[in-house]
């Protein structure tokens, strides 16, 4: 029993490759999970939840993530610690909408090891919180939400002359020279504020972007107990939406069983370009 998992219970280690990376986590925070977590640097990770039926995103007007999840606890642990070992969590500006007044830290997703995270970040020589990466072709972005005041925004010159008359003191923006926002030009923006590792929680079609372009590393996945259906036109949308991904393979990595959610970690293999 650990006062800090999920309702108390740990995570159960279905699966584990033995020669994962290991990080100094807080040693609570390592028997919670189940072992250690850990990841090579630099490197581009993601982390969503998806019904058995794979969607990801509801045409709702909140978050979605918290509905397909059936609100877990444990889901929040992982996000939380996945958060704690990262220099930057980057959302699109339509994650971001969808969350208002969300600060996207770890101790704000898993109030209960708020130390731990801490202590956890303070041993992997990290900053006291990751960089809140908000990524905005247009620039319409809420600048009046607190999680702004100390965020890093990417955007195209057309989002930076609609960002530069409101933006708070605290809030720094890197231009694009592109019109058009890619991924291939964001990353090294991010690179060269020394912000090596990434977590995205910016939804499917960020995360179609990422695969299709091959930058993202790994995919770590909360497969919900949960079934939602499709229909035409339903606004529904699944894990990678948007692009035709052409068969991209995953390598299972890890998987772990929380009550009847399974949390799933996956390698991308990136074929020849």
């Amino acid at each position: 029993m650990n006062d800090v998992a999920p309702d108390g219970k740990p995570f159960q280690v279905l699966f584990e490759r033995p020669d994962l990376p290991g990080f100094d986590v807080a040693r609570a925070l390592a028997a919670a999970y189940g072992a250690g977590l850990g990841f090579r640097s630099p490197c581009v990770l993601a982390n969503l939840v998806a019904s058995v039926d794979g969607v990801v995103a509801l045409p709702i007007a909140d978050e979605s993530g918290r509905t397909i999840s059936q609100n877990s606890v444990a889901d929040r642990f992982v996000m939380g610690l996945l958060r704690a070992c990262v220099d930057a969590v980057m959302v699109g500006a339509g994650t971001f909408r969808k969350a208002p007044g969300h600060l996207w830290n770890a101790e704000t997703i898993y109030p209960l090891a708020a130390a731990l995270f801490a202590e956890t970040r303070a041993r992997l020589g990290l900053h006291p919180r990751p960089k809140l990466v908000i990524v905005s072709g247009s620039g319409m972005i809420d600048m009046t939400q607190r999680a702004v005041l100390d965020a890093l925004i990417v955007t195209t010159p057309t989002g930076e002359a609609r960002l530069r008359a409101q933006k708070p003191t605290g809030t720094r923006i890197l231009v694009s020279d592109s019109a058009k926002l890619r991924m291939a030009d964001v990353l090294p923006l991010l690179r060269s504020e020394g912000l090596r590792t990434v977590l995205t929680e910016g939804g499917p079609s960020t995360l179609a972007g990422l695969v299709a372009e091959k930058l993202l590393d790994e995919l770590f996945v909360t497969l919900s107990p949960s079934l939602f259906g499709r229909y035409p036109n339903d606004g529904r949308k699944s894990l990678a939406d948007g692009l035709d991904l052409t068969g991209t393979s995953l390598e299972l990595r890890s998987a772990r069983r929380h009550g009847s959610h399974l949390f799933l970690r996956y390698a991308l293999l990136h074929g020849p370009d």
